[in-house]
């Protein structure tokens, strides 16, 4: 891990802190890992700016201010399994490491989810499991978890990933269409399922089907 973008890093520390983002295990994490590493090295002197970048093949990586977010959402005590839908840089798949027991991670770009692997690898991120293929029908095998995450906007939850989150379990997802996307945190109850907006955000597209 290089100390080059150190002031950087903590001046986006305190601009999180600033915008309300006060969990200080979520905070702990996004201060650990290099995101300089996830972002096209031309982009790299913006890595600790609070915005989105653009990476390969369309995709991009999140605004910090957004990861936190949703990561806080999340309200990970560090024993859950989460799935998370959409791995991209595999910026979002790190940050979750370090907050939970195991993450499993699914992506549908083939050259993202070995880039992903492969940086995750050489950071000694264990705890991780990958998975090429269609997010919105999720990884049944392992189902159900605690907590799933969404990283790519949907018209509505696909309801078989909402049947793989567990009675307590909790959901964020970017649920809209286009840019009139939501973030939505689903709670699971035995009855049914509680849905909270929290803010307006734009993702890139959940794209199903083969």
């Amino acid at each position: 891990m290089t100390g080059d973008f150190q002031p950087q890093k903590a001046q986006l520390i305190m601009t999180l802190r600033g915008m309300g983002i006060l969990d200080s295990r979520v905070l702990a994490a996004l201060e650990s890992v290099p995101r300089e590493l996830f972002v096209p090295p031309a982009l790299r002197h913006h890595s600790y700016e609070n915005s989105s970048l653009p990476i390969t093949y369309d995709q991009t990586i999140s605004q910090p201010y957004v990861v936190a977010r949703m990561t806080e959402a999340l309200k990970l005590g560090g024993r859950e399994l989460v799935l998370e839908i959409g791995c991209g840089s595999g910026y979002q798949s790190a940050i979750l490491s370090h907050l939970c027991r195991r993450v499993y991670s699914m992506e549908r770009v083939r050259p993202l989810l070995v880039d992903a692997e492969n940086r995750l690898r050489d950071l000694r991120i264990s705890n991780i499991s990958f998975r090429f293929g269609d997010g919105s029908k999720g990884w049944p095998e392992a189902a159900p978890y605690d907590r799933i995450i969404l990283t790519c906007g949907c018209d509505k939850i696909p309801d078989i990933l909402l049947q793989q989150l567990k009675i307590g379990g909790i959901m964020v997802a970017p649920e809209g269409h286009g840019k009139a996307q939501s973030l939505v945190v689903v709670t699971r109850h035995e009855t049914g399922f509680e849905r909270v907006a929290l803010m307006p955000v734009t993702f890139v597209p959940l794209i199903e089907g083969e």
